[in-house]
């Protein structure tokens, strides 16, 4: 796992700063939107990735945030949206989950900002 971890860490230092913790996880930014990158192996030789990006945070109730996301959840290929009531306001977030065992740092890199940049227009088109 710490393989995986240390080639999603070189792949994401291309375009962000990161910020590791001493479980391994990272955190990082895409512009306004913050994201957390954890590994786990789900079974032995499965090393699988989650990244969530928290798209939007208390965005007013009297908009129609969970249909507006719900379209646009049609849209993308990369990750689910959910929305969540908080208690001042809709919260977005976007979450992505996969087997990362074989893919090059570059790869691995096109993939996670593939992601994150969806999580970034999501955000545009909200806030």
């Amino acid at each position: 796992m710490q393989q995986t971890l240390d080639t999603a860490r070189a792949a994401l230092e291309r375009y962000v700063e990161v910020d590791v913790d001493k479980d391994g996880s990272m955190t990082f930014r895409h512009g306004d939107v913050p994201c957390a990158l954890l590994g786990l192996e789900l079974a032995e030789g499965l090393p699988v990735l989650s990244l969530t990006c928290v798209v939007a945070w208390d965005l007013p109730r009297d908009q129609d945030v969970p249909a507006r996301v719900g379209v646009r959840a049609g849209e993308g290929l990369f990750g689910t949206l959910g929305v969540v009531e908080g208690e001042h306001g809709w919260d977005v977030t976007l979450r992505y989950a996969f087997p990362a065992v074989g893919l090059t740092e570059s790869a691995l890199g096109t993939l996670l900002m593939l992601v994150v940049s969806n999580a970034s227009a999501v955000r545009t088109e909200l806030v």
